[in-house]
This record gives C-alpha cells, structure tokens and sequence, in this order.
C-alpha cells in the first residue's frame, strides 16, 4: 500500500491517502508518515472512522501518549480525551495555543478524530512557528534567540470556569500543584530537523522572563500577531471520521468557535515529546 502525500499550503499541512488507520501500520507507513510530518508539520487523512482503541494505537506508533488531567477521557481507552461542547468548555481551545507547553515536556504531536460535527462551522486552523520565526528579520530573530518565556497551565484553564463543582475543584488544584508555571525557550529547536521555530503561543504563554513586565507585553502581542498571519496557517474544514496528526512541537492550532448551538465532538490522542531547547 504506497502512500500519496498532497501538500495544501506553502508553509504546512498535507493531505495523505492510500492509508487505513484502523489497522497496525507497518514499519514503512509509520516512517514514510513521520518524514512527511517533519516536511509538512500537519498532515490530514479523510475517511478514517477509528475507534478510541484504534485512534490510541495508532497514536501510539510515535510515541508514549499522555492522559489530560482536566479533560474527560474514554473510559476505556483513558489515552483518548474527548473535547464534546455539550459537555465540557471548550473555549480555550478557541485561542491560538500549542498543547500542554504548560509540561515540562510537551507534546511531541496529536492525533485528532472528528466524531460528530456540526452542520457548517467548525473549522481548524493551524500555524507554522517555523514559518513564523523564518520570516522575522534578523536582528529580531537573534534577539530572541536565548530568551526564555513563562508558561501558566492557568492561563487557559481558569479556576471559575474548570472548577465549578467540589470534584472539579479538587481536580484543578492537585493539576495546579503539579503543573506550577515553567520556562521554555522562545524559540525551539525541533530536536530532529534542527529548524528552529516561534515557541510562545496565547493559551498559555504569559510573559518573556528577561524583559520588564512592559517590554514582555508588547513584544509577546506582537509574536502573537506575526506567528499566525495568513500566510503560515491552513484551515482545515472538518468532515465525520477526518482525522489531523499535527507536529506540536513547532505549530500552534486555534479550533474556531463559531457553530454554537450545535455540537461538536472531537476525540485526541496526545503523544509525548521531550523537553523544548
């Protein structure tokens, strides 16, 4: 089975088919998947109704897979979190943000399965960092090169609107106590290619450690700004058993909250990576 890789946009993101996901993949599809990863940095697979276990397994083939400690999971797959608008908030997925850079070591990649979808809205957008950090100027770019930023699980799981019932509250506190803010470098090298990219993101970057509380401010609304201008993004228009695998360690997604009162409901995967440099 050869794999046909369609690349969508200059800076990121691929279509790929001639794959079935449901079953074991082999050697050679799991490393002709993760080339294409590092060269597109998001790749896309339609027609892909995957099971939680199935979705896991596949998962799994990169890497160790981590279990979200706010969001509710598949019981019986707990590696699988479910991101259902009719159940949980899910507005803080409606801000530009890399997954969980509030770990020490944050996600290596995701894997995400649409399961139910709404009628018309929806839609995925995803941002290159490396595009974003490539077309800085120079000064700019060795300036930040060395800096380090904060990052605040908080920040985008705020105690009023994750800890409304006692279990809830319990839950948020001890994720509180194991997640203090941390640092990351601002701009991270992928620890394969050795391309560096933008690693500050608005879900949970809260300041630039080495600058005043003024200077942090107005430069992280500016990378803010500049890392997701049109040019480095796709926006992927979501159809029932799609599913995306996205490079987390240099992209950043904003899912566009745009279809309420409809449902959505998402399953994700979530790989481990290492520590940013």
């Amino acid at each position: 089975m050869s794999l046909t890789i369609t690349p969508l946009s200059p800076a990121l993101g691929a279509q790929i088919s001639g794959i079935d996901l449901s079953v074991e993949i082999s050697v050679e599809q799991r490393d002709a998947i993760e080339q294409a990863l590092l060269k597109h940095q998001v790749l896309f697979f339609r027609d892909q109704p995957l099971t939680p276990d199935q979705q896991a397994r596949f998962a799994a083939r990169f890497g160790d897979l981590h279990i979200h400690p706010i969001y509710p999971n598949v019981p019986e797959t707990p590696q699988v979190l479910v991101l259902d608008t009719a159940v949980t908030d899910v507005r803080d997925n409606a801000v530009w943000h890399t997954d969980v850079t509030f770990l020490a070591t944050p996600a290596m990649g995701a894997v995400l399965s649409a399961k139910q979808l709404p009628a018309y809205g929806g839609d995925t957008l995803w941002a290159s960092g490396i595009a974003a950090f490539e077309a800085l100027s120079a000064p700019l770019r060795q300036m930040l090169d060395g800096l380090t930023a904060t990052h605040d699980f908080t920040q985008s799981f705020p105690l009023e609107r994750f800890g409304t019932t006692a279990e809830d509250r319990e839950r948020w506190e001890a994720t509180r106590r194991n997640n203090p803010p941390l640092s990351h470098p601002v701009v991270r090298t992928h620890p394969v290619s050795g391309r560096k990219a933008l690693f500050v993101n608005e879900g949970f970057t809260t300041r630039i450690n080495e600058l005043s509380e003024a200077e942090s401010k107005a430069l992280l609304a500016l990378l803010f700004a500049h890392a997701t201008r049109p040019e480095f993004t796709i926006r992927w228009r979501w159809q029932e058993n799609d599913v995306a695998f996205w490079d987390n360690r240099v992209t950043q997604h904003y899912a566009v909250d745009d279809y309420r009162p409809q449902r959505r409901v998402m399953h994700r995967a979530t790989i481990l990576g290492d520590a940013p440099f």
